[in-house]
């Protein structure tokens, strides 16, 4: 036991579940916490804005694997964060939002007192399921330890923790809480019998890869190459089969020929992944009887999609106990049905994406095999870079597809950077989106990261322009002008430079990847919604 403040309490479990890194905002109520995290080893980065502390825990966590934590005071802060809370949970991220509260004496009226609000843990429940508010000292280390275990057990979804502001200077005999172990699951034994009879009787199988599958890249590769299935990934599954394999056919759902290929499938493992409308943005097929479905979570296995089989358990121990059961003599082979698939799905997404091939071709010339993309709320995203820019590891999409928050891309690139700080990470978004974060560019500089942050123009809030025309409404409040958006970088420390042709990119790109401070590089984009807003 020893004798230390709330804060020191807090920072201490922090650091003994191997935490090195916090992104947050100081405050009146939590300058305790601030006071010992140097003592202990745990480095801060200082976003600009509370959002942007979440966004960049959320960024560090899905290119890591590692949960994030994200630091702010009471009130206003931690309520600023919780769009980026609501995006980490919509799309199962390990993130920890720490905040301190009301003391525990406050009157349940309330008295003004300073970044009071009515119900702050109240109000993190309602966006995360959950949210822990301590009671004494001594409770924090188990507070922490029972984060970490939410956190890395199971399904991957944000925490919130709320410590009383008094007990963070209060001083109490602490016992630290060691880290419990991550609790694995594993899949009923007659349910992988089920999944592998299906698989073995299966023709045309095909897989589908998602955010769920992150850690299990080599597992589904294994079964895929041994029953002979085309591969396919969600946004949130990009990069975990390398997108050179020959059994992949595609990232993005939203393609009538993925559609199509379900259709023509005689069974479709699905794991990790929720089958959700916002990657399969033109409807489901009909699957009925031929989904084997693998997936942690008991409750998501039935979302969406009801399926044939069900295996609950982790990805990787389920992929590799699936694999085990298959009795085939001979690998299948399924790379000559990929490949038919994979022209349709590459002639569809160069369809959708046309307007911004030349920027992501461009992209794809100037990156390196690892490289990390954080991408925006952005049509240069998800309709050029999801299907159409090749990447070939796990976490190097970073992408808001549940929550389709604006602004994510910068702070997230931010977080991604810090954690592999030798990898290459771009930033692409678009310019509505930049300006809702755009302060992050001061926080990047200060940092001193080589980070091209590319922000693709077309005048303003280019979906929404197109949708308000296709529903012949008045077009109005969408045009945000053009910002000299270079001087702006220049402005808040970083370089910033302007490409007035695609092709250009590359070379900056790889200016950028070397230099000492962050990129921006602005382009603008020859679109029917920049051709509109003009």
């Amino acid at each position: 036991m020893a004798r230390m403040t709330g804060g020191e309490a807090l920072v201490a479990a922090l650091a003994a579940h191997g935490v090195d890194t916090i992104f947050g905002i100081p405050g009146t109520h939590n300058l305790t916490v601030y006071a010992v995290m140097e003592r202990h080893g745990i480095r801060h980065v200082s976003p600009r804005h509370e959002q942007g502390a979440g966004y960049a825990a959320d960024g560090y966590a899905r290119s890591s694997g590692r949960p994030g934590v994200c630091l702010t005071t009471t009130g206003p802060a931690i309520l600023n964060a919780a769009a980026a809370a609501a995006q980490g949970y919509s799309d199962s991220v390990p993130i920890l939002f720490v905040s301190p509260g009301m003391p525990l004496r406050h009157p349940g009226r309330g008295n003004g007192l300073l970044h009071e609000v009515k119900d702050q843990s109240g109000a993190m429940a309602a966006i995360l399921g959950q949210s822990h508010r301590v009671t004494s000292v001594g409770e924090i280390p188990l507070a922490v330890a029972q984060a970490w275990t939410d956190l890395t057990s199971g399904r991957p979804r944000p925490v919130h923790l709320e410590i009383p502001l008094d007990l963070l200077e209060e001083q109490a005999e602490v016992t630290m809480a060691d880290p419990v172990p991550a609790a694995t699951r594993t899949p009923a034994a007659e349910s992988v019998t089920a999944g592998a009879a299906a698989c073995a009787a299966a023709q045309r199988p095909v897989l589908i890869v998602g955010g769920g599958a992150a850690r299990a890249g080599g597992e589904a590769v294994s079964l895929a190459e041994a029953v002979g299935a085309p591969i396919v990934s969600t946004a949130n599954g990009k990069g975990i089969i390398p997108e050179d394999h020959p059994l992949f056919v595609g990232a993005g759902l939203q393609h009538q020929c993925v559609l199509d290929l379900m259709t023509d499938s005689d069974l479709v493992i699905a794991v990790g992944t929720e089958f959700a409308p916002s990657d399969w943005w033109i409807g489901l097929p009909d699957l009925s009887g031929k989904v084997l479905r693998v997936d942690v979570d008991p409750a998501a296995i039935i979302t969406n999609v009801v399926p044939a089989v069900s295996l609950v358990g982790d990805a990787a121990i389920t992929l590799r106990a699936l694999r085990a059961r298959l009795d085939l003599s001979t690998p299948a082979d399924g790379a000559q049905r990929a490949a038919q698939w994979r022209d349709r799905h590459q002639a569809s997404a160069r369809a959708e994406g046309a307007p911004w091939l030349q920027i992501v071709s461009a992209i794809a010339a100037a990156l390196p095999r690892d490289a990390i993309v954080a991408s925006d709320s952005a049509m240069a995203c998800y309709y050029g870079a999801l299907s159409n820019l090749p990447l070939y590891r796990p976490g190097a999409f970073l992408y808001p597809t549940g929550g389709g928050t604006l602004g994510f891309g910068l702070p997230a690139g931010i977080g991604a950077k810090i954690a592999h700080p030798d990898t290459a990470v771009i930033v692409l978004q678009g310019d509505g989106g930049t300006m809702f974060t755009v302060a992050e560019l001061a926080s990047a500089a200060e940092l001193g990261i080589a980070l091209p942050v590319i922000v693709v123009d077309n005048g303003g809030y280019g979906e929404i322009r197109n949708e308000m025309a296709d529903r012949n409404e008045p077009v109005h409040a969408v045009a945000l002008g053009r910002p000299d958006f270079p001087a702006l970088a220049r402005s808040l420390g970083c370089r910033g430079v302007r490409v007035d042709e695609a092709a250009e990119l590359t070379g900056e790109i790889k200016v950028a990847l070397e230099a000492d401070r962050p990129t921006l590089i602005h382009v603008r984009e020859e679109s029917r919604a920049a051709r509109g807003m003009t």
